[in-house]
């Protein structure tokens, strides 16, 4: 896995661990010694995942909103405490890469899922899916 932006490799693994949820495509969970966090910066705001726990949002340091390029959970929950210490990229906000494969984003902008071409939807966030 490699994450990138035009400007600086964020992170490189080959220990990422990979989560699968209903109806994505598969996220991607870098451990955080594969991260450059001098290229990040922690952001106000955090959402609830029911599985997983309360996530908490980065940015890159170098961007001038709040908008997170990554997330990961600080106390996830008991069934995903492999989690901790593990963070995962927008494919949509950053370069991600499997195997030198550009990573497509899972569409609607909320969801982090990562699209290879041996991935195949639909997926949440495609039209139409709003009510899944």
């Amino acid at each position: 896995m490699l994450v990138t932006t035009a400007e600086a490799r964020l992170a490189e693994s080959r220990r990422a661990l990979r989560v699968l949820e209903t109806a994505s495509p598969p996220t991607f969970y870098l451990p955080f010694a594969s991260v450059d966090f001098s290229l990040l910066r922690e952001v106000p705001g955090s959402s609830w995942c029911e599985w997983k726990g309360a996530a908490r949002y980065w940015a890159l340091v170098s961007g001038t909103a709040d908008r997170p390029v990554a997330w990961d959970y600080p106390k996830p929950r008991a069934r995903f405490l492999r989690l901790r210490k593990h963070l995962s990229f927008y494919p949509g906000r950053v370069e991600c890469y499997v195997d030198d494969q550009r990573v497509e984003p899972q569409p609607g902008g909320f969801y982090g899922g990562w699209i290879t071409p041996e991935i195949v939807g639909p997926f949440k966030g495609d039209p139409g899916t709003g009510h899944w």
